[in-house]
């Protein structure tokens, strides 16, 4: 990676995995300047999971468009926002037992969402149920 102050090489002297979120945290040093950062990484899923429909198209999995679907479940609460990216975590965290071979269905997304809402707001998983047809 490079400095985001002059654009030189970076090195990594501090790491840490976050187990909640599946990133990885990482202070980095720019070896020209000495400039100090600390950097998010995480896994791009869409590059490695491929979501087959009810019609049986394929396409890539995107974590925005979860996201966006339990944002709207949730709406009726004051922390939506943060309650929302929360559960997408949770979500993933779950898929990531189901999808080993690099393939989910969108109704085993839609069941994992469902769970995961059923146990967090029963209200929001009523409000998801009916805009996804389990």
């Amino acid at each position: 990676m490079v400095c985001i102050q002059c654009g030189q090489k970076t090195q990594i002297i501090n790491s840490r995995p976050q187990l909640r979120t599946n990133s990885t945290w990482r202070r980095r040093k720019c070896l020209h300047c000495a400039s100090i950062f600390s950097t998010q990484e995480s896994t791009d899923y869409g590059a490695i999971w491929a979501v087959r429909d009810t019609g049986g198209h394929i396409s890539p999995f995107s974590r925005d468009k979860l996201f966006l679907s339990l944002y709207k479940s949730c709406q009726h609460r004051s922390t939506a926002l943060t309650d929302a990216g929360a559960l997408t975590d949770t979500v993933i965290k779950k898929l990531l037992k189901t999808a080993a071979d690099g393939q989910l269905t969108a109704k085993q997304i839609q069941q994992a969402a469902q769970v995961a809402l059923n146990r967090f707001d029963s209200a929001a998983s009523v409000q998801y149920a009916a805009y996804h047809k389990i």
